[in-house]
């Protein structure tokens, strides 16, 4: 039985939680993780990258020097490839890099991930609080109340807590997800995993299945 560390809205320890067994109680698949992770950074390329060919350089068009007679090699563009200020050949050229993985592999990849960082202990459950308004202060202070080791943490929360959301985003070495938005990549980049109660449970309904 997966467990973790519970702790109050002020970031005191008050006991443990369970852990939903369908999220943090399954085998960890090494290669999809790979898989998710491969396509989590392929996604986020930009394909911006580009060269100018041959075609594309802006240079004069005339005939270098004549033909024949010179004992030189014959050459009709500046703007060949092989001269310098010339065109790339087979250079990179603006393209999408993004794929698509199969559901069932992102929902395996997902899994493995939060199972991992439950069985080396390091998942913690925050009981659900309210902010009447974004306060970066005051989740500085919660943080670190918990017992994190590591210079990553990821808090997730509920879809309902946008002033926690707001609060947390903008903390050094802390990333904040909503439960739908829960991925492999960034739950691997996280030392540490803070969910509230709300967020466990709606990662559960979405994931769980």
């Amino acid at each position: 039985m997966a467990t973790a560390k519970l702790y109050s809205g002020a970031g005191k320890e008050n006991g443990t939680v369970e852990l939903p067994a369908s999220l943090f109680e399954q085998p960890v698949h090494k290669q999809a993780l790979y898989e998710a992770v491969r396509n989590y950074l392929a996604n986020q390329r930009q394909g911006t990258h580009d060269t100018k060919t041959r075609a594309e350089v802006k240079a004069s068009t005339a005939k270098l020097f004549r033909q024949k007679g010179t004992g030189r090699a014959r050459a009709g563009s500046v703007a060949s490839p092989t001269r310098v200020g010339g065109g790339v050949a087979f250079g990179p050229h603006p393209r999408d890099y993004s794929y698509t993985l199969p559901r069932k592999i992102k929902r395996l990849a997902l899994k493995s991930a939060l199972s991992d960082r439950a069985i080396n202990e390091r998942v913690s459950v925050i009981e659900d609080f309210a902010m009447d308004a974004p306060k970066t202060a005051k989740m500085v202070d919660i943080f670190k109340g918990l017992d994190l080791d590591g210079r990553h943490t990821l808090l997730v929360v509920d879809a309902e807590a946008g002033n926690i959301y707001k609060s947390a985003r903008n903390i050094n070495g802390v990333r904040v997800l909503r439960s739908s938005e829960l991925n492999a990549y960034t739950i691997l980049w996280a030392d540490n995993l803070v969910f509230t109660q709300a967020a466990l449970t709606g990662a559960e309904e979405v994931f769980g299945s």
